[in-house]
């Protein structure tokens, strides 16, 4: 089984929408595309290289549309990217220009990709195709980076539908401006009792 890691930039208040600039997703009348940029420093762009190993990549529509616009052509900013192989979560998409990339429709094509032997796969963004798979219990380490700031709006990761789940923190660090890098691994279900007693 290969594993699915969800990988988002938080504001404090869980908004994950267009964390890299203004026209990334201006969806809703979203007015703060770009909002890490304050905050990416030097500290923060060494843990993303770590972050950005090859792995296969899973991604919604908006997301890989995003992408293939973009990484095809810098491939020195991100080894091996275009080598790796891009799974679209698509009902429309029917091919794609960008090589190895194959377009998945639903659900059952995301667990028989998951239950596939192969290295392990990053989903980036991807804000409703993070719900479907926290909804449907299919991610297997969340690697969040909590920046400094909310914004009180804008398409946030833990939406209706998240699944009760507890996860085992398995690393952390906190950049000179703020930025919590935390990567979490599931672990079982939520259990409860009263503190003290």
């Amino acid at each position: 089984m290969r594993k699915i890691i969800l990988l988002s930039f938080l504001t404090l208040d869980g908004v994950m929408q267009a964390p890299g600039g203004p026209d990334e997703d201006t969806s809703g009348d979203f007015a703060y595309g770009g909002w890490i940029t304050p905050f990416f420093d030097d500290a923060a762009g060494k843990a993303m290289e770590k972050q950005m190993r090859p792995a296969d990549l899973l991604l919604g529509r908006r997301t890989f549309d995003i992408f293939a616009a973009y990484w095809p052509s810098r491939d020195s900013e991100w080894p091996g990217i275009n080598e790796v192989t891009k799974y679209a979560v698509s009902t429309t998409l029917d091919r794609s220009d960008w090589q190895n990339t194959e377009i998945l429709r639903n659900v059952d094509d995301i667990k028989a990709l998951r239950n596939s032997n192969g290295a392990d796969i990053q989903v980036h963004g991807s804000g409703e195709l993070a719900q479907t798979l926290l909804m449907h219990d299919l991610v297997d380490e969340l690697w969040l980076k909590f920046f400094p700031l909310t914004l009180g709006t804008g398409k946030r990761l833990f939406g209706d539908g998240t699944i009760p789940a507890t996860f085992t923190l398995q690393s952390s660090i906190v950049t000179p401006s703020g930025v919590v890098f935390a990567n979490y691994e599931r672990a079982g279900g939520v259990e409860t009792g009263t503190v003290g007693s």
